[in-house]
């Protein structure tokens, strides 16, 4: 509220004036040639032109294929200018031209261009900045490996060298106003390159050919959608420091290791990076040196190794003098004042009686803040004998192929066979133009001789989405006696007995109406799909049952409607359609999301900047984890967070409080990026209240709604309850526990004793996360 009131400095009124002055950069990336750059461009062009804007063609690549020139209609063409270099033709912008018709937007094909010699500039994106600097809007094309700095990121991870004959500074999405990313999936991509719509002549000439194979693209995928992430990362900090807020978002995640120049030191550091790629977060290190403290031989070898370490895995590192009686609340401020969501340490080599005495740092960590994940590094030298960084990836078991099926699998394979396919569309918000999109692919199937009909069609009142349905079947809605009331829902029967070869199922998070066969859409979607119907479905991030806390924190908002993570892990193909939060909330202002006695509230709500662009961090950084766990489940490759070590065993340790769901949320996320087999587990040692069993049947059912295991054992007092989970951890070569933060105060603790203390003592041997109380 204060930051409306706020008198603005001289340099925000210049800056303010500047942008006033200048046209708008909008920025289509693709991650490879075919993801539809060019298409959505012309697209958008005319879109603009039905609105009354003056919009040209300034440049379109020779190469598009016939059904992307189509899209060129009615747009007025400006002629290129042509020139030739090797025999090769090329074109570069009649910037003249183009400043003699003065028009309010011109479409730039191929950002990442160098142009003749003889050229008033030298690359097309100087062009493009004379453009926007005589108040031009723009906009262009261009794929993430045409970005300096990316393209040799590329390279890297495809191991293939990638031929481009210029590129653009890495900066070049940052200076847009608008970057849309065009995601489409390898299938996809490799079906237009089968049925002809992709040049392959011409990619061979470009040297791009090696780029089409599946893990290629779905590395560059990937890429796309991690290097976006980390643009919108930025701006949502800028957004959140500019009203003020301070904290972690929820969107994204910080991680800080604190290291000692100690032989752990480097076990630290490579734990710590290997949960941050897991995460996609950034990593920190810290040193905390006591004041005056000089270091010896030894120490000063080790700060030296693990720099190099920490410089090779691009990492962030900072020493700190402090106090020596204040490191705990040292590393707290520093973690609070750099956003971090997850404090990196190791085990405490102090007994229990030194600890009463001395104190210990992780326990007096947890006591100042609730509000930061506290990751305890596993001890191993004293179980295993040995000094182990846990970085080692063990060989994957192959299946012997001679071995003869049981009846059960060669049922199950004989089911996956007959099967449908399922693609959902992902959005991070209502109004990106997921149904919009599914409706053209819809019309683009049966124009192809695909057997298509709509099973359930939700448009809100959208009259450019109702436009989509074009001549598509429409299975007619099942009406339902409910409370006196006629409902309608998606008629199931109807449609398995229509048989189709693909249904479309909108909004896959509804919940039926009570009394339906299944009590969730989704569930509906998977009858569908054992039928053998195929299914094209929308779904907006907020859903996902695994992110729901996530969400909440974001928005503030709890959402009810969830989709359990295994229907989409399940889904053939995930693609996302990326918007700007910007266009987004103008989408709105317009009428074109909900109707206008809603706008008002769902701007100030839901649709607030900050939530959006929250929200869409969180889609691409979803999108790009389930890509990376694509590749490693299926094509038994490391994608862009690299390998992860042995195989593991984790445990939820849950009690009946109202943050156990929470708990399982993230043990399911945790276990799921590991592909760890998962334990829930809960110590009876009092007689349940009604209002703790209603807690343990809510946990149970999450449990087996995500895939994890639910344990119950019993103890016969509480002081027992640690002894008894130790024991199941043993049994079970458990390698990580995952526990919340005490609810006792410190007077309790000190007088009955901590669970979560005595717990950390006894498992010094594994990993230990303590979550935050946070939503």
């Amino acid at each position: 509220m204060l930051e409306q009131f706020r008198r603005k400095t001289p340099d925000e009124i210049l800056n303010s004036i500047s942008k006033i002055k200048k046209g708008r950069l909008k920025i289509m990336l693709g991650a490879v040639s075919g993801s539809g750059k060019t298409y959505h461009m012309l697209l958008e062009g005319n879109d603009l032109k039905k609105r009354g804007i003056d919009v040209v063609v300034g440049i379109i690549s020779a190469s598009n294929r016939p059904k992307t020139l189509e899209q060129v209609g009615g747009l007025e063409i400006i002629p290129a200018i042509e020139w030739e270099v090797k025999g090769e033709t090329k074109h570069d912008l009649d910037l003249d031209g183009i400043f003699a018709r003065n028009p309010e937007v011109v479409l730039i094909d191929l950002l990442a261009h160098k142009n003749r010699p003889s050229a008033k500039n030298a690359t097309r994106l100087e062009d493009v900045q004379e453009l926007i600097d005589n108040k031009i809007s723009v906009i262009t094309t261009i794929n993430i490996y045409e970005l300096a700095g990316v393209k040799e990121v590329a390279e890297q991870l495809t191991g293939l060298p990638i031929h481009v004959s210029n590129t653009v500074p890495e900066d070049t999405l940052s200076h847009a106003d608008e970057v849309k990313l065009l995601d489409v999936t390898p299938e996809a991509i490799l079906k237009r390159l089968h049925e002809g719509e992709l040049d392959e002549k011409h990619e061979q000439v470009k040297g791009h050919a090696h780029l089409f194979k599946r893990h290629n693209l779905a590395v560059l995928r990937e890429l796309s959608l991690r290097f976006l992430a980390g643009k919108v990362e930025d701006d949502l900090y800028e957004y959140r420091e500019s009203k003020g807020l301070s904290g972690p978002s929820g969107a994204s995640e910080r991680i800080l290791v604190c290291a000692q120049y100690h032989w752990n030191g480097s076990i630290l550091i490579r734990r710590g990076d290997q949960i941050a790629k897991r995460l996609g977060s950034d990593l920190l290190v810290t040193c905390f040196i006591p004041n005056h403290k000089s270091l010896s031989k030894v120490e000063a070898t080790f700060k030296r190794s693990m720099g190099k370490l920490i410089k090779k895995l691009d990492g962030t590192f900072e020493e700190i003098s402090i106090s020596k009686e204040n490191i705990a609340e040292e590393i707290v401020a520093y973690a609070l004042l750099h956003n971090v969501t997850r404090i990196i340490l190791g085990q405490s080599k102090r007994t229990r009686w030194e600890e009463i005495i001395h104190g210990s740092i992780v326990n007096r960590i947890l006591r100042i803040t609730k509000n930061i994940d506290v990751f305890v590094v596993a001890d191993r030298a004293e179980v295993e004998g040995e000094r182990i960084i846990p970085a080692i990836q063990t060989k994957r078991k192959k299946e012997n192929p001679y071995r003869r099926l049981s009846s059960t699998e060669i049922k199950e394979k004989i089911q996956k066979v007959k099967r449908g396919t399922l693609k959902v569309y992902i959005g991070a918000a209502p109004g990106v133009g997921k149904t919009y999109t599914m409706l053209r692919e819809a019309n683009q199937l049966k124009k192809n001789g695909i057997d298509v009909v709509i099973g359930l069609l939700e448009t809100h009142g959208r009259k450019d989405t109702g436009e989509q349905v074009g001549c598509l079947d429409m299975i007619p809605r099942k009406k339902v006696q409910y409370k006196n009331v006629t409902l309608e829902e998606m008629d199931l029967d109807t449609i398995i007995l229509r048989n189709p070869e693909v249904v479309l199922v909108d909004e896959l998070a509804h919940t039926n109406i009570p009394g339906s066969k299944n009590a969730k859409r989704y569930e509906d979607v998977e009858e569908i799909l054992s039928a053998g119907i195929s299914v094209i479905s929308t779904m907006n991030i907020q859903h996902l049952e695994s992110l729901n806390d996530s969400v909440e924190q974001i928005s503030g908002i709890r959402v009810r409607e969830t989709v359990p993570d295994r229907i989409l892990h399940l889904a053939d193909e995930l693609e996302l359609i990326d918007i700007s939060p910007k266009t987004l909330r103008q989408r709105m202002r317009e009428g074109n999301i909900y109707t206008m006695d809603k706008v008002e509230q769902s701007l100030s709500n839901f649709f607030k900047t900050g939530n959006l662009i929250a929200l869409r961090e969180l889609a691409l950084r979803e999108l790009a984890d389930d890509v990376d766990d694509r590749l490693e489940s299926f094509e038994r490759k490391n994608g862009v967070r690299g390998p992860w070590r042995k195989e593991e065993v984790i445990f939820v340790c849950v009690n009946l409080r109202q943050d156990s769901e929470r708990l399982i949320r993230r043990g399911f996320r945790i276990a799921y990026r590991l592909k760890a087999q998962w334990f829930v587990v809960y110590v009876k040692d009092h007689q349940n209240l009604s209002k703790e069993e209603v807690i343990l049947k809510r946990v149970m059912v999450l449990t087996e709604r995500l895939g994890g295991i639910f344990e119950k054992y019993y103890a016969t007092h509480r002081s027992l309850v640690v002894k008894e989970i130790t024991g199941q951890l043993k049994n079970k070569k458990a390698t990580q526990v995952i526990i919340g933060h005490s609810a006792r105060s410190r007077w309790k603790e000190i007088k009955e004793g901590s669970i979560v203390e005595r717990l950390l003592r006894e498992t010094r041997h594994l990993d230990v996360l303590v979550v935050a109380d946070i939503c």
